[in-house]
C-alpha cells in the first residue's frame, strides 16, 4: 500500500480559506504567525476577508495558497487521530510542487514561503512585460489542442502548458493568438475555450525573465536531496533524485509545460492507492476524477473533513 499526498497550485484560492483550521488548530494558528512574520504584513486577513482581486493576483495568491497547504498539513501532523498518516511520495500542480518539496521535508517552510513569494514577483513582473494570456481548452485531446494552436497562432507564441487531465488542457501565448483560439476551438470540436484569470503566459517561454531570476534564488536555497518520500517532478513525471535537478525542475516550470495527467498516471502505476488533496479547494479531487475515476482520493481542504479521518 502506498500513500501519496497531492498539493494544488494557483487558481485554488478563495476568500475564507484556512479559516477554520485556524479557528479549530492551534499549530495552524502558529504557522500563519510565521508567515506574517516573514511576509511582514498580515496574510491571514487576506485569506480570511479578502479582496478577492488582491488574493487572487499572481503577486498574492501563490504565498497565501503555499501558506493555508502547510496550516493543513502542520494541523494533519499535530491532531492525534492522523498524526501517523505519511506519505510515501508526494506531488504539487506546479506552485503546489513547492508545497510537495515541503511535505517531503526537503526544503524548510520559511524557504519554501520566500520563493514562492519571490516566483510570484518574477511571473507578475514577466507577464506584465510581455502581456500574455492562457486558455483552458475542454473536450479536445492533445492532438486536436495543438493543431488548434498551429491555426490560432499566426506567427505568434501558443501552444499547450497544462496537461491536467483527459479533456482538459491548458494554452498559453500572446493575449491575441488566445483570442483566436477562443473562436475557432468549436471549430475542432471544443465543448468550451475559457479564458484564464492569470496574469499572462505561464509556462512559455515569455516566462524567462522570471524564470531567470527564481533560478538565481533556488541555486542559493538549502534544498536536501531526497532520501525518504518521494516527490514526482511537473516537467517529466519522473521522480527528483537529488537538490539539483529540484532545482532544474523548479526553474523549467515557469517555461515549459505541467504534465500533471502524466505525473498521476504514473503514480497510480507505481502502486499508490491512497491519494490526499491537501491544501483549499478541490481542484485535483475534480480532476483526479477526470484521470481515473477508480482512484481513492480524499479531500482535506476544511477541518470538518480532516476530523472525520481516523488512520
Amino acid at each position: 500500500m502506498k500513500t501519496a499526498f497531492l498539493f494544488p497550485g494557483q487558481g485554488a484560492q478563495f476568500v475564507g480559506m484556512g479559516k477554520d483550521f485556524v479557528e479549530q488548530f492551534s499549530s495552524a494558528s502558529a504557522i500563519f504567525d510565521r508567515a506574517n512574520k516573514l511576509l511582514g504584513f498580515d496574510l491571514m486577513k487576506l485569506c480570511f476577508e479578502g479582496p478577492a482581486e488582491q488574493l487572487n493576483t499572481t503577486l498574492m495568491s501563490q504565498p497565501a495558497i503555499f501558506t493555508v497547504t502547510a496550516a493543513i498539513l502542520e494541523s494533519i501532523m499535530t491532531n492525534p487521530a492522523t498524526a501517523l498518516l505519511k506519505p510515501d511520495v508526494t506531488a504539487g500542480l506546479s506552485m503546489g510542487e513547492y508545497s510537495a518539496l515541503y511535505a517531503a521535508e526537503l526544503i524548510s517552510f520559511e524557504d519554501a514561503l520566500q520563493l514562492v513569494k519571490l516566483r510570484g514577483q518574477a511571473m507578475q513582473a514577466a507577464a506584465q512585460a510581455t502581456g500574455g494570456a492562457m486558455v483552458a481548452i475542454i473536450g479536445l485531446d492533445e492532438e486536436k489542442t495543438r493543431a488548434l494552436c498551429a491555426e490560432a497562432a499566426q506567427g505568434e507564441l501558443l501552444e499547450p502548458v497544462n496537461f491536467n487531465c483527459p479533456g482538459q488542457i491548458a494554452i498559453s501565448g500572446t493575449k491575441a493568438a488566445c483570442e483566436r483560439a477562443q473562436n475557432l476551438a468549436e471549430k475542432y470540436g471544443a465543448m468550451k475555450a475559457i479564458r484564464l484569470e492569470v496574469a499572462g503566459a505561464f509556462h512559455t517561454e515569455m516566462m524567462v525573465m522570471a524564470a531567470e531570476g527564481l533560478g538565481i534564488a533556488l541555486a542559493d536555497t538549502r534544498i536536501a536531496n531526497p532520501t525518504g518520500v518521494k516527490v514526482i517532478s511537473n516537467i517529466n513525471a519522473e521522480y527528483y533524485a537529488s537538490a539539483d535537478q529540484i532545482v532544474e525542475g523548479l526553474t523549467k516550470q515557469l517555461t515549459q509545460p505541467i504534465l500533471w495527467q502524466k505525473c498521476v498516471e504514473r503514480l497510480l502505476a507505481d502502486g499508490v492507492d491512497t491519494f490526499y488533496e491537501i491544501g483549499p479547494g478541490k481542484v485535483l479531487t475534480g480532476l483526479m476524477r477526470r484521470i481515473n475515476r477508480k482512484a481513492n482520493i480524499i479531500n482535506v481542504s476544511t477541518a470538518d473533513a480532516l476530523k472525520s479521518l481516523a488512520v
